[in-house]
């Protein structure tokens, strides 16, 4: 595997504006990748506000994540926590866990993203280092604990839950609150023998309404870019099951934009 030295922050963000315009897509999620990132983050949405939404990943784990929750959202300006239950072995209902959320809770506009089900690291895997996930704390009804506890801040769970589609479903469908996203390929669908993507995107519409699904993509790093394909699989997916355009609006860019207004 091969990257692209990013430079700066805000090289890297000026790279993905130009990336961004030629896709023709208007604003995406920009997300710190390792906890204490928030900087590199913050410093891409000064320079590019009206294109990116902040997100930061919090360990609970380490010490005092609420007061950096608190501060990345409120001196950097970041919009969304993400926690990764499975990487730093901290239940989503946990009490440390449930503190972070408290903190976010207070900042209006914040959302919350949980990682859950399968977690796998291109990036790790490509160089040799291990990846010691619990893969038993990805669990989207502990998600449902938390989405309960504060029923103002919206949950997103990307992936349709990454192989706890069933699991994400049932949670999403007693908590109004929580969101999916549709982004990466989505490859878990192979743990479900007869699953499609096709029919994940039906029963996920089914269920949540097309309010509440949030295009993405996972496109990571340079020379690589936005993963155009991934658009195109799942665009072609919500014309053959007859999603209406309104519907589809939404879920291209709408409910992203009613999460984050600018």
């Amino acid at each position: 595997m091969q990257w692209d030295d990013p430079a700066s922050a805000e090289a890297l963000a000026d790279r993905w504006v130009q990336e961004l315009d030629r896709h023709g897509v208007t604003r995406t999620a920009l997300i710190a990748s390792i906890p204490g990132d928030e900087s590199s983050v913050a410093a891409a949405v000064a320079k590019h506000p009206s294109r990116f939404v902040g997100y930061f990943m919090v360990d609970p784990s380490a010490a005092d994540p609420a007061e950096r929750t608190r501060r990345a959202l409120t001196d950097l300006r970041l919009r969304v926590v993400c926690l990764f239950p499975a990487m730093h072995h901290v239940p989503a209902d946990d009490e440390r866990t449930h503190r972070i959320v408290e903190a976010a809770a207070a900042v209006p506009g914040t959302a919350v993203f949980v990682h859950c089900g399968v977690l796998s690291i291109g990036v790790r895997r490509k160089l040799g280092l291990p990846s010691r996930f619990d893969l038993r704390l990805g669990d989207p009804l502990a998600v449902s604990r938390l989405a309960m506890a504060f029923p103002a801040v919206p949950f997103l769970i990307p992936h349709f839950g990454a192989g706890l589609f069933r699991e994400a479903l049932m949670a999403a469908d007693v908590c109004p609150n929580i969101h999916f996203d549709t982004s990466s390929s989505n490859n878990w669908v192979r743990y479900a023998p007869g699953l499609t993507l096709e029919a994940v995107f039906k029963t996920a519409l089914a269920v949540l309404g097309p309010s509440r699904l949030l295009f993405g993509t996972d496109s990571s790093f340079f020379p690589r870019g936005f993963q155009k394909a991934i658009y195109d699989q799942q665009r072609e997916i919500v014309n053959a099951i007859g999603v209406p355009d309104r519907d589809a609006a939404l879920l291209f860019g709408g409910n992203f934009a009613r999460l984050f207004p600018l």
